[in-house]
């Protein structure tokens, strides 16, 4: 078979395979109507859609697959990938500590993870780093498989791909909004949602993906590799859903609108992370 050399040939190759994979586990996730259906297979599923179409993409076009980037990267770029998330995100919440819309050591988080670890006698502090450290160290190795399962088709293959048709602005700017309009359906269907009305989770959920989007790109295209968006990607997931959320506990209603990825902050840090990234543009590879 001939190579297909066009990028918007592979791009449009690759979207119709996310939307045909990712609508078998749409279904399955909608039906049962909530995140931890099939044991959470079926979102792990979903998450690895992209990667397939990615590389299903590569075996119809001839594009090869050692263009998907996964070379291991410099340290530099895996150690920036696995701290961004801890400032950005750290940032938002210390914010919301101190301005009284959410309370920093949440009593039920603190009581269930001294259950679930074995820790019924320790202090509240050491329950709290020690989680944060179990977390960060363990959970990020689950956090990171599946989080590569989208990076290998958003930044592995549409990154480049329509980067070299767009430019990096407006590449970006398109993959944020695709990657944003993915989740969608389990956002309005599903339980993909912190406690916030659909109408203001999604516009807050969708800023905060197309503006770390410039990370994301930025990294992949800088380093060479997907690896970086991929532990970036776990780490956002990782320290957000698993300690920060869990220990922010409420302070009034206005505390669901503040927090997590359905809350205010998390979109504002997102869009000064972008415009960092965006500012760096130029010490990006010139895209063939």
């Amino acid at each position: 078979m001939a190579a297909i050399e066009k990028p918007w040939s592979r791009i449009g190759i690759y979207l119709l395979l996310v939307l045909a994979l990712s609508t078998v586990f749409y279904a399955l996730i909608i039906g049962c109507g909530h995140l931890a259906g099939g044991h959470g297979t079926y979102v792990l599923a979903l998450m690895w859609c992209p990667a397939t179409a990615a590389l299903l993409t590569c075996r119809i076009t001839g594009k090869s697959y050692a263009e998907l980037g996964f070379t291991w990267p410099r340290t530099r770029w895996v150690l920036t990938a696995y701290f961004l998330p801890v400032i950005y995100a750290g940032s938002a919440y210390i914010v919301v500590w101190l301005a009284g819309w959410g309370r920093f050591g949440n009593p039920q988080f603190l009581a269930e993870t001294a259950k679930a670890f074995g820790w019924t006698s320790a202090p509240a502090w050491l329950i709290g780093a020690g989680s944060l450290l179990m977390f960060g160290v363990v959970d990020i190795v689950r956090g990171v498989a599946s989080g590569l399962g989208e990076e290998i088709g958003w930044r592995g293959f549409l990154a480049p791909e329509i980067t070299r048709a767009c430019g990096f602005t407006g590449g970006t700017l398109i993959t944020g909004v695709i990657w944003a309009s993915w989740h969608m359906p389990i956002l309005l269907f599903a339980d993909y949602n912190a406690g916030t009305p659909w109408w203001f989770a999604m516009p807050c959920f969708a800023v905060m993906v197309i503006s770390t989007s410039f990370a994301f790109a930025w990294l992949r295209l800088r380093s060479g590799s997907v690896w970086p968006a991929a532990i970036l990607h776990g780490s956002h997931n990782v320290f957000i859903q698993l300690w920060l959320t869990p220990m922010t506990g409420a302070q009034g209603h206005i505390t669901p609108y503040a927090i997590d990825e359905f809350g205010f902050m998390l979109p504002l840090a997102g869009i000064v992370v972008g415009i960092v990234f965006w500012s760096k543009r130029r010490q990006l590879p010139a895209m063939a």
